[in-house]
């Protein structure tokens, strides 16, 4: 059963106003500060919309946090997932003109194939529907090394995507919120978790109520705790990965690196050739492990990933999946690997099915919505997401469904028209930009 809301009980804010700003358009609850939960609080003052954001840690420590950073394109399915990575690559190239310390290098991708085998998947996955948006190329080795010195000369070939791009995930969340604590519209609300819902409204651990005129609730992989009340099942699982961090490499690596393993992960690559590879070696296989490799500012290699399902999760880690990882970065580069001097775990949800899914989207009560669940395409797509979210919200986009709609292709597809060719807001009459942005290309 819900929790009610009485009138008159509690402030409408924290801070105890009791109605949105003189000026502004109305005000929204986000409950999360990951990037889904930020991204939303960043687009919804951008439109002039008053924000109190809650956050049930001192700061963000989860999924968004323990990432590669990745803007990722090139894995995207055709269709609404690629359009969703797309939209979101693009929102974060304009975010960053206007918030400083983001990082975002906009160097590409090369997935490295080490035998014919690999090679001849991606020589099809050019063939297929997409390509051309991917701006994919399928690059001899030494054109490969041409372009990023430090891959090493004993491989088969590359496939590079421009269109990827890289942020720096540990610092990410914070900036944005930083930026945003220095807005009037803005309210910060950490270390409090959300208990109760009501119409509306949410009821944080302390017993204050929280009031707008729309809830987004973006909790990330402690959704289903707090929905069980509300919904019959929740639409997503939990996901758990192990990465690792070394200390500065001694080249510069440019664009991020993926393996061959990489190609079993990313459905664009789900092609005929995909089934002549060989198996991976049985620890990798059964941990759904790819290689995937970033280099950050400071010159350290981010290294990963896994990828388990069944809960329990265990609280240690497996070095055998390490040296695994290892193993295979070392493979893609010229030169050895430096020490490594961070590892750890990270657990994300994703939806159920998440190629009919991209993510969830469901309103649990009157103005309480559910925007969770789009797992390890978050990064690429949170801004695209809230900018569905938004817009939605101002009825200033097409109608994506009704309520209850869950993320799905045809909600992505209305939602975001025109992700690629003309501009968006001269199709929809929509614009919804953020907090000092100075226009739209």
């Amino acid at each position: 059963m819900a929790v009610a809301v009485e009138d008159g009980v509690g402030p409408g804010l924290a801070s105890g106003r009791s109605g949105p700003r003189q000026g502004s358009r109305g005000r929204v609850v986000v409950v999360g500060a990951g990037v889904i939960g930020t991204m939303h609080a960043l687009l919804a003052v951008g439109a002039g919309l008053e924000v109190v954001h809650i956050e049930r840690e001192i700061e963000p420590r989860g999924a968004s946090t323990r990432n590669f950073g990745l803007v990722w394109v090139s894995g995207r399915a055709s269709g609404a997932d690629l359009e969703l990575a797309l939209r979101g690559r693009r929102l974060w190239e304009e975010v960053a003109l206007s918030v400083e310390g983001l990082h975002l290098r906009t160097s590409g991708s090369l997935t490295l194939a080490a035998t014919q085998e690999e090679l001849e998947v991606m020589r099809e996955a050019c063939s297929a529907a997409g390509t051309s948006l991917r701006r994919w190329e399928l690059l001899s080795v030494g054109a490969a090394v041409d372009l990023c010195p430090e891959v090493s000369p004993e491989l088969a070939g590359a496939l590079y995507c421009p269109v990827d791009a890289v942020v720096e995930p540990r610092q990410a969340v914070h900036v944005l919120r930083e930026h945003l604590r220095r807005q009037p519209r803005y309210t910060w609300v950490p270390a409090r978790e959300v208990v109760g819902l009501g119409p509306g409204a949410v009821c944080d651990d302390l017993g204050q109520w929280h009031r707008g005129d729309h809830v987004y609730l973006c909790t990330g992989a402690t959704t289903p705790g707090l929905l069980s009340r509300y919904v019959e099942r929740p639409r997503t699982r939990r996901v758990r990965l192990q990465m690792l961090e070394t200390t500065p490499y001694r080249g510069e690596v440019g664009p991020a690196l993926a393996d061959g393993d990489s190609l079993r992960y990313y459905p664009a690559y789900d092609v005929p050739a995909l089934a002549d590879l060989p198996p991976q070696p049985s620890s990798a296989r059964a941990a759904g492990a790819q290689l995937l490799l970033v280099q950050r500012v400071d010159g350290g290699l981010t290294i990963g990933d896994t990828h388990e399902y069944d809960e329990p999760f265990p609280f240690d880690l497996e070095e055998d999946l390490y040296d695994h990882l290892l193993g295979r970065a070392a493979s893609l580069l010229r030169q050895p690997l430096p020490p490594v001097r961070r590892r750890w775990a990270g657990v994300y949800a994703e939806t159920l099915d998440k190629r009919a899914e991209l993510y969830w989207r469901e309103e649990v009560l009157a103005g309480v919505e559910v925007v969770n669940g789009p797992g390890g395409r978050g990064m690429t797509c949170a801004p695209a997401i809230a900018e569905v979210s938004i817009a939605r919200l101002l009825d200033e986009a097409p109608s994506a469904g009704p309520a209850g709609v869950r993320g799905s292709a045809q909600d992505v597809r209305s939602a975001v028209e025109g992700t690629v060719g003309p501009d968006r807001a001269a199709r929809t009459g929509a614009a919804v930009p953020w907090p000092g942005a100075t226009g739209r290309p």
